[in-house]
């Protein structure tokens, strides 16, 4: 994502703009918390407000460049928007999130929609659980 797309999107292209979206781009964690990227801003030097952060993310949300998630208990996540579909896993104790794809999965989910009717527009997968930490450190 570049800074055409805010453009693109019919936002001004303004500093804090720039800045939130490059770290949502080159943060390790793709699931980042308004005040995650707040904390971020802050520790870079930048004097943006919290409430900005807040505005800036809502803006990108209705721009579709990012799409706003409610993992942990409704405290809600960030990550952009890259056009490509997956899945999340979540840790319900640590909050970790592992994105996957699954192309048995996504065929199901077609195959029971016509089996009923039913045509999806939109759909989303969330895994609540906890890893297996040996298991985890064998894989890595």
């Amino acid at each position: 994502m570049e800074s055409s797309d805010i453009k693109n999107a019919g936002l001004k292209l303004t500093l804090p703009r720039m800045k939130i979206l490059d770290l949502l781009e080159n943060s390790i964690d793709r699931h980042l918390k308004a005040e995650d990227i707040y904390k971020m801003l802050l520790d870079s030097g930048e004097e943006i407000a919290l409430a900005t952060v807040y505005r800036v993310l809502t803006q990108f949300e209705a721009a579709q460049l990012v799409t706003r998630h409610h993992f942990d208990g409704g405290h809600a996540v960030f990550e952009i928007n890259d056009g490509a579909h997956h899945d999340h896993l979540v840790d319900i104790s640590s909050g970790q999130v592992v994105e996957f794809y699954d192309e048995i999965i996504e065929q199901r989910q077609k195959a029971i929609a016509k089996q009923n009717n039913f045509t999806i527009t939109e759909h989303t997968m969330i895994l609540y659980g906890h890893f297996d930490k040996a298991k985890k450190e064998d894989v890595d």
